[in-house]
């Protein structure tokens, strides 16, 4: 599945890097502990987190995520947005919790 698809099929908002919507899921990894994800993330992942400073952007550059979501339709920092669109990083947003957007995740794809 591709980041637009996932978008079209949970009504997600795309908040930046709509470049990278193309980028294939292969997982998801759900996780707000900064240096744990950095351990932990998986090339292709999304990366669910509450998160919403910048770091969040080079943790998913450095992780090689497909798109980072916030959930529960947190603000999200401007310059969060303004590095998300530079790296070409999908950001996107729900109104549903972590938790509800895993079980989305695995009913609409195929991981």
């Amino acid at each position: 599945m591709l980041v637009k698809e996932l978008i079209e099929a949970l009504n997600l908002e795309l908040i930046a890097g709509e470049e990278g919507t193309e980028n294939k899921i292969t997982g998801v990894y759900i996780s707000d502990l900064l240096s744990w994800v950095m351990a932990k993330l998986q090339a292709g992942n999304v990366w669910i987190t509450i998160q919403t400073h910048v770091n969040v952007v080079a943790v998913a550059l450095l992780g090689e995520a497909s798109c980072m979501i916030i959930p529960e339709g947190a603000d999200i920092d401007e310059n969060t947005i303004a590095k998300a669109n530079e790296e070409k990083i999908p950001l996107l947003r729900s109104q549903l919790t972590a938790y509800e957007l895993a079980l989305k995740i695995k009913e609409v794809s195929k991981i």
